[in-house]
């Protein structure tokens, strides 16, 4: 088992001045011993998001924050069973009235394709994604950031059946 990261859950934690050694040990703390990676979608989307910082400095801190991220974590690509399967999932829903952003299906079949879990802040997409197990640790992150080992913590587990496991 293990837990493909999007990007809004690594913008949350940049956003909130984590680096992405804190980000990942907080992540650790609610999700246990699992494998922690993402798709290299996401690694487009953070390096996106560097060419459009505001400053140079705000550049320079994204740019360390995906440095760190990538000795971390696994980068998957998105290889042939993953374009295949996300055009027919994206043939299905679309047939069906439903708009799925490319970059989230292809993050979504990512993790499928691994049978893993995916962790977002973004539950209406990923919720799309038929068989995809979506996890939210947009407020378990902030929870955990500000103590790790606190009761708050706990609590989040108790509220979040997700993160109990």
């Amino acid at each position: 088992m293990g837990l493909i990261l999007d990007s809004s859950v690594l913008i949350t934690a940049e956003r909130q001045g984590q680096n992405s050694r804190q980000m990942l040990t907080a992540i650790s703390a609610v999700a246990g011993d699992t494998e922690i990676a993402m798709s290299v979608i996401t690694l487009i989307e953070l390096s996106h998001g560097v060419a459009g910082a505001d400053s140079a400095l705000r550049k320079v801190k994204r740019s360390q924050f995906i440095q760190k991220l990538l000795t971390a974590v696994a980068i998957h690509p998105v290889t042939t069973s993953i374009a295949l399967r996300a055009g027919q999932i994206d043939g299905e829903n679309q047939a069906k009235g439903l708009r799925l952003p490319l970059a989230d299906l292809l993050i979504g079949v990512t993790a499928l394709e691994l049978q893993y879990s995916v962790a977002t802040a973004n539950l209406r997409h990923f919720g799309m994604v038929p068989g995809l197990k979506v996890i939210s640790l947009y407020t378990a992150i902030e929870i955990c950031y500000c103590a790790p080992r606190c009761r708050a913590r706990r609590t989040a587990r108790k509220k979040s059946p997700e993160l109990a496991g």
